[in-house]
């Protein structure tokens, strides 16, 4: 799905118990090439390649790899999506950065099992980051509370939020970040509330869990409202 002009949204898909599970990275196109939004977990990598070139882009060919957080669902196959891309500059911010680096293992991860390989981090990002894109400015924005260093990205002429985690899409609707994988609701609910204020107003929300929602700004109002009410502090 094309959220707006070179903004590709991804899905790949695992198996569990209950179902069939589906992940949502993103491809944006750039001046010097492409760019990914997370790439999925361990083993995912070809799941990656196979999508891309559903919208005639080559893993091959990325030049960059932003991470919206460290969870192993977004970073998980780094390493080997790195090694096929030949080496892509690696961006996350900078409060993510051990984590998936090495220096601290990731907090939602069984600390007596294995983790992610780790993969050096190029370029440590912070609040207000903007990439040139092909649809325009891609902004960074801090959205912490799901996870240190968390990052949605904003697209302000597309009028295209990419939500990574802070908000999730549930049977068509937007809604908030998933409670039991949000170690502080309280920040994320600060965060909601960012995102209900940028200055350019969204339309679309994309949502690495739910996909892509036809809802936007006052859809991200109601819900901060509603989680204010129960998670401020």
């Amino acid at each position: 799905m094309e959220l707006a002009d070179g903004v590709y949204a991804l899905e790949l898909t695992m198996e569990r118990e209950e179902g069939t599970a589906a992940f949502h990275p993103v491809a944006v196109e750039t001046p010097r090439g492409p760019l990914l939004v997370d790439v999925g977990l361990p083993g995912q990598t070809d799941q990656l390649a196979s999508a891309l070139a559903e919208h005639g882009l080559d893993l091959a060919d990325v030049r960059a790899v932003v991470l919206t957080h460290h969870d192993g669902d977004h970073a998980g196959c780094l390493a080997s999506a790195c090694e096929r891309a030949d080496d892509p500059v690696v961006y996350a911010h900078e409060a993510a950065a051990p984590y998936v680096d090495g220096r601290e293992f990731p907090i939602k991860s069984d600390p007596d099992g294995d983790r992610y390989e780790p993969v050096p981090i190029d370029v440590e990002l912070q609040d207000g980051v903007t990439f040139r894109t092909k649809a325009g400015p891609m902004r960074a924005v801090f959205t912490p509370g799901h996870a240190p260093g968390h990052l949605a990205f904003h697209l302000p002429e597309a009028e295209v939020l990419l939500a990574a985690d802070a908000l999730r899409g549930e049977n068509g609707e937007l809604v908030g970040p998933a409670e039991h994988f949000t170690p502080d609701m309280a920040e994320a609910t600060r965060s909601v509330g960012r995102l209900a204020e940028l200055e350019t107003a969204v339309r679309t929300t994309h949502c690495y869990h739910g996909g892509t929602v036809d809802a936007g700004t006052p859809e991200i109002e109601s819900i901060h409202e509603s989680l204010a009410a129960e998670h401020s502090r």
